[in-house]
């Protein structure tokens, strides 16, 4: 009989133990799952304001475009205005 109740004590503590160990490790993970979340939610907002940084160059980049377009119209409009006064120039 006291061996049966040995028996049982030890079993039970092993399980005691072994369901200890399987909290420690579903502790672990849920710290592990709790920091990669984390880490997702920094690289989320990252890419927020990257994208919102990109929209801005984006918008610099069009508006430097219309005004390298409208330079280079005036500048061929002079150029124009010049061939033309040289032309007139020549037939004189």
């Amino acid at each position: 009989m006291q061996k049966i109740i040995k028996v049982s004590i030890l079993a039970l503590s092993l399980a005691m133990l072994g369901g200890c160990a399987d909290m420690t490790q579903i502790n672990e993970a849920k710290a592990s799952a709790a920091a990669a979340m984390s880490k997702a939610t920094d690289a989320y907002n990252l890419a927020t304001i990257g994208h919102g940084i990109a929209s801005e160059a984006a918008y610099a980049a069009q508006q430097a475009q219309s005004t390298a377009d409208a330079a280079l119209e005036c500048c061929s409009a002079n150029s124009q205005k010049l061939d033309r006064m040289f032309e007139k120039a020549m037939m004189k």
